[in-house]
């Protein structure tokens, strides 16, 4: 909050409004006991109906006690609407915050942010007060404890932006910890996005600090509003780039109210076990939307050509299919359908020809008698021959240790020294004993539906750092959302994967959502103009075709660079550190990966207590001083941050640039670089 715009502690209407939260929060914890007291209905008996209809009872009463649990640091209610009628059961006055609380007798104290009358709140101005004649906004302590509200009136002129002052001060507060929400700030692009409707699905281009993240977790808490009975049946699922940003972002949907929402990584969500690592251009090639017709083509080259009919024989009678028909039925069948079905086809088609025989000679079988004839042993043998029984791993691994197979299976996909960089140097003995890398995770997972499809769909999905995805991990991801939506965030400037699928429409395509929306976000509310403007000199570079975006704040020394030599580099650092400290709220060293263990005990030796991310999943909600592996800082922020020697960061990886732009724009106040080493060219540009 904007601290000289608040009404004084102390004054009467401050203290009435201290007592309607008390009344609030004694309301939601008689709603929680209300439910926890409520007995669960279920229906008696023992099949499958009646246990799936108890078992969603359960779940469904266990969410609804969850999401009545009040936080003690999370405010009930963040801002109110004067209007000039009645608006809810007459009310002039409504409050807007988290969740719903009515009283007693059912009268709403707190509207839920989603609700449509809580619209205006996000969107009304002066131009179109949509009948708000007052907006309030509340400032709150770290511990939820009510310091003051700020008025902005919707009639007449106003001397300051009040709406841009408060989004200021609620950016600028210090943090420690996970990452906060943002509903009592959302801006209207923004709204626009949380608020789309659930099909179709909408990527969403942000620049850093545009506030992509919170936008997709406001979004998701909207639509589990607005489509809880559609989107229970498949579920929701945020899909991050790894475990510290997941624990990152873990609290802002409980926050919301939402308790439900399974928030993991692709290699969690693919569920394969990999305990291999790839070089870089196997990686890239095993990501590429090619293999997706290498797979195939690997796949039904199983199937062969009968070079004979078959005989079935029941009691004294003989019934011959010929070679010939036998061709015709696997050339029909071959490709048409997912592998297994094709095999199981086979056989009842062969099935049926004998059947047709047997009612040439008068008899006249039924689908017994079919069901019969297709897992009999001649028939069972011929398909057993022609088309074999395969699992994922037997194809993958003879396409690595092949070199012949894995030339006619890439045909002119693959260059030459592609299918080398996926070959296996020194093939396993089998593929029962075979090691899988993460990539090729993701390719048995294309095997494992090209064989038999996929049941199921998830109701909405939502990708987080789309830009660093394959194509071949967005085809897993879309045969996980057949039939659902999804939620698209990224930064195509901030794609530092060597596989990276390219343009978002690309993105959408591999993700079987070609009739997606696109919508960019492009004001960096979060992080200050001149960081932006600095880190924005590499975008010629890394995203020629991105506009550059633009900040909305600019903060005194936002920004500062400090040349020193080799040997004082960890001493400049340590300064750098104790000045960031001095100020509130949280820091961060980021460096390369293979320099920021050095650094950590460099800062422990000069009396600092930094923790190093990744070491434990809540290390940034204990440190204040934390120090940060460059490819684990997307998708993060601090209020200030010190990169040491960016030239390192850029050495480390083909796409070294990109992830010194994600490097440089995690600071939401002050920015230090500290380096020895030159910086890079289009840095060192003035």
């Amino acid at each position: 909050m904007v601290e000289s715009a608040l009404t004084p502690a102390g004054t009467p209407e401050l203290e009435a409004e201290r007592a309607f939260l008390t009344e609030a929060r004694a309301a939601l914890t008689r709603m929680y006991r209300d439910v926890e007291g409520r007995e669960i209905p279920m229906i008696g008996g023992e099949d499958n109906d009646e246990r799936f209809t108890n078992e969603a009872s359960t779940r469904a009463y266990e969410q609804r006690t969850q999401a009545l649990i009040d936080l003690p640091d999370v405010p009930l209610f963040f801002g109110r609407l004067d209007y000039e009628h009645g608006t809810i059961e007459e009310l002039d006055q409504i409050y807007i915050g988290r969740r719903h609380v009515h009283d007693g007798s059912g009268a709403p104290l707190v509207i839920d942010w989603r609700a449509p009358v809580s619209v205006p709140f996000y969107r009304a101005t002066r131009s179109d007060r949509q009948r708000v004649l007052l907006r309030r906004r509340y400032g709150f302590s770290d511990t939820a404890e009510l310091t003051g509200f700020e008025d902005e009136p919707m009639t007449g002129t106003a001397d300051v932006d009040q709406a841009d002052a408060f989004l200021r001060a609620e950016i600028e507060r210090p943090r420690t910890g996970p990452m906060r929400d943002i509903v009592a700030t959302i801006q209207p692009e923004q709204d626009d996005l949380v608020r789309a409707p659930l099909h179709p699905t909408v990527c969403v281009q942000g620049a850093p600090g545009t506030g992509k993240t919170a936008v997709g977790l406001h979004r998701v808490a909207y639509l589990l509003y607005t489509e809880r009975k559609r989107l229970s049946r498949g579920g929701v699922v945020i899909v991050g780039p790894n475990r510290s940003f997941l624990s990152y972002i873990r609290k802002v949907l409980p926050a919301l109210g939402e308790v439900d929402v399974r928030q993991i990584t692709i290699d969690e969500l693919i569920n394969l076990p990999a305990g291999a690592s790839d070089e870089a251009e196997a990686a890239r090639v095993k990501g590429d939307a090619r293999m997706a017709g290498v797979l195939r083509r690997a796949l039904w080259s199983y199937v062969g050509t009968p070079t004979e009919g078959i005989l079935y024989s029941k009691g004294s009678q003989r019934y011959r299919v010929h070679d010939d028909e036998v061709v015709d039925i696997v050339a029909a069948l071959r490709g048409s359908t997912r592998y297994a079905a094709g095999r199981n086809a086979l056989a009842q088609r062969i099935a049926h020809a004998v059947l047709v025989l047997m009612e040439r000679r008068g008899e006249s079988p039924d689908d017994r008698v079919q069901n019969a004839v297709a897992r009999s042993k001649p028939v069972k043998a011929l398909v057993d021959a022609v088309w074999p029984r395969v699992v994922p791993e037997q194809v993958l691994y003879r396409l690595f240790s092949d070199a012949d197979f894995l030339a006619q299976s890439a045909g002119d996909d693959l260059a030459e020294e592609e299918r080398a960089a996926l070959l296996w140097n020194k093939p396993p003995r089998s593929w029962k004993s075979a090691k899988w890398s993460g990539a090729d995770t993701i390719l048995l997972d294309e095997l494992d539906d090209l064989i038999e499809r996929r049941t199921g769909s998830l109701g909405h999905l939502v990708l987080d750092e789309a830009q660093d995805l394959s194509a071949m991990q967005l085809r897993a991801l879309g045969r996980r959302c057949r039939t659902g939506s999804a939620t698209v965030l990224g930064d195509l400037a901030q794609a530092t994967t060597p596989w990276a699928a390219g343009s978002w429409d690309r993105v959408l395509d591999h993700l079987e959502k070609g009739d997606g929306v696109v919508a960019e976000l492009d004001r960096g509310f979060r992080v200050p103009d001149q960081i932006i403007d600095f880190a924005a000199k590499l975008l010629p570079q890394i995203a020629p075709t991105l506009g550059v975006p633009r900040g909305v704040r600019t903060v005194a020394d936002a920004l500062s660079i400090i040349q020193t030599d080799e040997p004082s580099l960890p001493d400049e650092l340590v300064a750098a550190c104790r000045s960031a400290l001095a100020g509130e709220g949280s820091v961060a060293v980021i460096a390369a990966d293979e320099q920021v263990a050095d650094l950590r005990d460099a800062l422990a030796a000069a009396g600092l207590e930094p923790a190093l991310l990744g070491e434990a999943e809540d290390t940034m909600d204990t440190a204040r001083l934390v120090c940060v592996p460059a490819t684990l800082a997307k998708g993060l922020e601090f209020d200030a941050v010190v990169v040491a020697e960016p030239a390192r960061i850029v050495a480390a990886e083909p796409r070294g640039l990109h992830r010194l732009y994600v490097v440089l724009t995690r600071a939401v106040s002050r920015l230090q670089i500290v380096h020895a080493a030159p910086l890079p060219t289009a840095l060192s540009e003035s």
